[in-house]
């Protein structure tokens, strides 16, 4: 990729400093150092441009501001009595004394104009379970925000407000970026809005970060603080190249390390919300891990990338195509697979009914097949406060293949997943996250529908004898009312 001028600039500026410019051979004396003019006018330079390409970009960067409606329990002794382990040795006669009250919890982001018609561009994080969505122009307009659609597996999100004519960020191709190109950030962390950090990329596709099911992110060390999620990384030419979305840090803070999701995902996650109202994408239907040393030398594997296959799933598009457990993919339509995280990154972003071709390893020699990709359906996840039963508050989900590459589930394990309880259900003492339930009285659970089944049965007053996989083994559980 050719230099930019900003880039040109800061080269000579750092030619300069090797060469010791800045000592002037004028010196009037000892205590009053002359600059060059040479240095004074490539400072200038560098100053303008950089406030060149933040005048022309922060006018798309709006603020975003979410307020949601929270339910908790009041108790006239505090939250001691809300605390499991209390609640584990008392019981709950001490905990139903106070009263349920609603409160607003109020939440701040950024986000990113992408059409003159009013489309933004932001987090999923930053919206989710919002009541009220509040967007704040550069100009001070307010507007009220609507979700047009969400993804969580890449945490994007596009909200949509009533105006026209309004500024947009020109989006870049986040696969030019080089480790070393300036950046800039540009957001409202804490609150404050228009703030805008440089800095450079740190490095480019990052992954296994742990912040969504789809990673491919950009690293930078411009400062990235709270209430940045959803803003815009621009290049200096002026470009978005990704949407700011996390920090690592160990105070809460800026510590030099912040993520961005490229724009070359984002627009084809955005482009499909606006089309579609959601993300249709592509679907291989295979469960897929990393190619480790120990792996490769147990299977006679010689290459040392690519992405292992490790179940394929009845009937998917991968089963129908011929591919089998331990097969190797190791190119799809002939770009390179590094790992598991870039074959599921590939077969996202592609289209349902795409044939591609899948160059893949197995018993030692390199085979080629053609893939016709289906489309991927987000297993459903219920809450099922709905019912008032024992099961109330606890939310569950489908057995996917990421799950069971990420919770180690057996392979032939059937049941449903248990990813959220509620403080105030009976099952919160004995239930946890990663659980997988097996049987509800008895009752074999294959998924979500079943479950749905049985617990809809249960009555307020019903004790529930549940089947669960926790830890590599099954036990028993009795919840009681």
């Amino acid at each position: 990729m050719r230099s930019t001028p900003l880039q040109k600039i800061l080269i000579l500026i750092i030619a300069i400093l090797l060469a010791g410019s800045f000592s002037s051979p004028g010196i009037a004396s000892a205590k009053e150092k002359i600059i060059s003019r040479e240095s004074i006018n490539l400072l200038s330079k560098l100053s303008d441009a950089l406030a060149e390409v933040a005048d022309a970009a922060r006018p798309a960067v709006v603020n975003i501001s979410t307020t949601s409606i929270v339910t908790m329990q009041d108790h006239p002794f505090g939250d001691m009595f809300n605390d499991p382990l209390f609640r584990h040795f008392f019981g709950d006669q001490f905990g139903q004394q106070g009263q349920k009250r609603k409160f607003k919890s109020s939440a701040l982001g950024s986000g990113v104009i992408v059409s003159e018609n009013g489309y933004i561009l932001t987090n999923n994080h930053v919206i989710k379970g919002a009541d009220e969505i509040k967007v704040i122009l550069y100009d001070k307009r307010e507007f009220k925000g609507k979700v047009v659609g969400s993804d969580p597996r890449t945490d994007l999100a596009v909200i949509k407000i009533t105006a026209k004519d309004l500024p947009t960020l020109k989006i870049g191709e986040s696969s030019k970026l080089k480790t070393g190109d300036i950046v800039l950030a540009i957001g409202n962390p804490f609150g404050l809005n228009q703030t805008i950090t440089m800095g450079i990329v740190s490095a480019v596709g990052r992954s296994n970060v742990g912040i969504s099911d789809l990673e491919d992110f950009i690293q930078t060390d411009a400062a990235i603080n709270p209430g940045n999620s959803g803003g815009a990384l621009v290049n200096s030419n002026g470009e978005l190249v990704g949407v700011n979305t996390a920090i690592f840090s160990t105070s809460g803070g800026y510590m030099g390390i912040g993520f961005a999701i490229p724009t070359d995902m984002a627009k084809t996650v955005m482009d499909s919300i606006i089309k579609h109202g959601k993300v249709i994408r592509g679907y291989l239907g295979v469960s897929i891990q990393n190619l480790t040393p120990e792996l490769a030398k147990s299977l006679g594997i010689k290459a040392t990338s690519g992405a292992l296959i490790s179940g394929v799933e009845k009937d998917s598009p991968a089963a129908k195509a011929g591919l089998k457990r331990g097969d190797l993919v190791i190119e799809l339509d002939g770009k390179k697979v590094a790992d598991s995280t870039s074959l599921r990154n590939m077969v996202s972003t592609n289209v349902p009914g795409a044939k591609t071709e899948v160059k893949f390893i197995r018993d030692g020699s390199e085979q080629t097949i053609s893939v016709t990709l289906g489309e991927y359906k987000e297993k459903k996840v219920i809450r099922k406060s709905e019912y008032d039963n024992v099961l109330k508050g606890v939310t569950i989900q489908e057995i996917t293949p990421n799950l069971l590459d990420k919770m180690n589930i057996p392979e032939n394990l059937s049941g449903v997943v248990v990813t959220d309880v509620a403080t105030e259900s009976p099952a919160a003492d004995l239930l946890q996250p990663g659980d997988v339930i097996q049987e509800v009285n008895r009752a074999p659970i294959q998924g979500v529908q079943d479950y749905d089944q049985v617990v809809s049965k249960i009555g307020e007053k019903d004790a529930v004898l549940l089947l669960i996989y926790r830890g590599g083994g099954s036990i028993y559980l009795t919840i009681r009312p």
